[in-house]
C-alpha cells in the first residue's frame, strides 16, 4: 500500500511539473480559414495558422486606404464625392453626388461606417481614379513587405482582390505608427457633417473589441459572402503590443480575444536597446582614431516568451575611415529561442576623419595645448 501510495505522489509530482510546458508549448487552431498574432514593436510572429495563403479580406482592405489618404493628403483637404463614389454598393454613409467633405470626416465614415462611398471617394481624391488608386495600394504593400493585391479601395469582392493574414498584420501594423490612423481607429463614436440633410451623420465603430476588451486600441471589421468575416485588431497592456488578424473567421470577435489573450498570457514586452542608447565602440582602419563610438539607431525591443531569455548579438561592417555621425556600421539582433526576434541598425555616434599627416600634427598641438590649460 505504502508503494502504492509513493507512486501516486510521483506521478502526481511530474504532472504538476509537466503542466505548464504543456501550456506554453502546446499547439492549439482557432475557427478560422487563416489567423496571425505579432507583436507590434518587432513584427516577431506569435500565432501563425495559415497565415501566408491569400485569401479575400474585405473591408479590412480599407486600412490601406487610409494610410496612403494619411500619407499623401492632411486632414483638412476637402474631398468631394463623384457619381462614381455616390452610387458604390454596399455599406456607405449617404454621400450625395458633389458632396464634400473634409478627408478627416471622410477617414471617420472609411474605418467607423467602413463606407464604401467614402473608399472611392478617397482613392479617386488621392490618384484621380480608383484604378491609380489600386496600383498605389500595391506598390506601398511591397514596399512594406506584404503579401496583398489590391484592385479596389473597399475590399468588395473583384478577381485578384486578396491578401495574406501575415500581410494584413504588416499593414496594420504600419498604420498604428501614424498618429493620426491612431485616433481615428481607436475611436468609437463620432458625429460628422451630413450636407443638405438636417441631422449630421452618427459613426458607430463596428469593432465591438474596443468596448469589451481590455487594451483594445484598433483594428477593422470586414464581411462579404466570399471572404466571410474578417478582422484586423490590436491591443497593448503592459507595454506589450499586439496585433492580430483572422480571415474568413466565423467567431471573429471571440477567436480575436483567444489570440490576444495567448499573447498577454505567454510573452512580455523586453527592451534591449533604446533609440540612441550607447552600444560602444567599433574598431576602424586608417582614421585619426582607431575606433568609432556607436549608438543605437531604433528600439531593439520585441515580445519575449516568459521564462524565457534573450541575448543581444553585435554584428559590425569592417570600416575604413572615414566615417560620418549617422552612418550605418552595424546590426544589433535581438535573440531568444534560437531565433532573431528583433533588429535595429547601429549607427556611427561621430565623425572620424581618415588619418593624415597633418591631422596627426593638429592632434598632437591640441593635445599639447590642451595640457595649458
Amino acid at each position: 500500500m505504502e508503494r502504492i501510495w509513493k507512486s501516486a505522489l510521483a506521478l502526481l509530482a511530474c504532472l504538476m511539473l509537466c503542466l505548464p510546458c504543456a501550456r506554453a508549448s502546446e499547439p492549439f487552431t482557432v475557427e478560422a480559414k487563416a489567423a496571425v498574432l505579432i507583436d507590434a514593436d518587432s513584427g516577431r510572429v506569435l500565432f501563425a495558422q495559415n497565415a501566408d495563403e491569400m485569401l479575400p479580406m474585405a473591408s479590412t482592405t480599407k486600412i490601406m486606404t487610409a494610410i496612403l489618404a494619411l500619407e499623401n493628403c492632411s486632414l483638412d483637404e476637402q474631398v468631394t464625392a463623384s457619381e462614381n463614389a455616390s452610387g458604390v454598393e454596399g455599406t456607405s454613409i449617404y454621400l450625395s453626388v458633389g458632396e464634400t467633405l473634409s478627408m478627416e470626416h471622410m477617414l471617420y465614415g472609411l474605418m467607423l461606417r467602413s463606407g464604401n462611398d467614402a473608399a472611392v471617394a478617397i482613392a479617386e481624391h488621392v490618384a484621380g481614379s480608383v484604378e491609380s488608386f489600386a496600383e498605389m495600394m500595391n506598390e506601398r504593400a511591397e514596399e512594406l513587405g506584404a503579401d496583398a493585391h489590391f484592385v479596389n479601395p473597399h475590399g468588395l469582392p473583384a478577381e485578384g482582390h486578396a491578401a495574406s493574414a501575415l500581410g494584413m498584420a504588416k499593414i496594420m501594423r504600419h498604420a498604428m505608427t501614424i498618429p493620426e490612423f491612431r485616433t481615428i481607429t481607436a475611436t468609437q463614436r463620432k458625429i460628422i457633417p451630413w450636407v443638405g440633410n438636417e441631422y449630421s451623420r452618427v459613426l458607430e465603430n463596428k469593432n465591438r473589441l474596443l468596448s469589451t476588451y481590455e487594451g483594445a486600441n484598433g483594428g477593422k471589421t470586414g464581411y462579404t459572402n466570399a471572404a466571410g468575416r474578417c478582422l484586423v485588431f490590436s491591443a497593448e497592456r503592459d507595454g506589450l503590443s499586439l496585433i492580430g488578424v483572422v480571415l474568413n473567421c466565423p467567431t471573429w470577435f471571440d477567436t480575436a480575444e483567444t489570440l490576444l489573450d495567448y499573447g498577454f498570457e505567454n510573452f512580455h514586452a523586453e527592451t534591449a536597446l533604446e533609440e540612441g542608447q550607447s552600444a560602444g565602440s567599433v574598431a576602424l582602419r586608417g582614421g585619426a582614431s582607431d575606433t568609432v563610438a556607436v549608438v543605437a539607431g531604433g528600439n531593439l525591443r520585441s515580445a519575449v516568451a516568459l521564462g524565457t531569455p534573450y541575448t543581444v548579438r553585435y554584428i559590425y561592417k569592417e570600416l575604413t575611415a572615414p566615417v560620418a555621425r549617422g552612418d550605418v556600421v552595424g546590426t544589433a539582433r535581438m535573440e531568444s529561442g534560437g531565433e532573431v526576434i528583433a533588429v535595429c541598425p547601429l549607427l556611427a555616434a561621430e565623425d572620424v576623419p581618415a588619418w593624415s599627416l597633418s591631422e596627426a600634427l593638429r592632434a598632437v598641438l591640441r593635445n599639447w595645448l590642451a595640457s595649458f590649460a
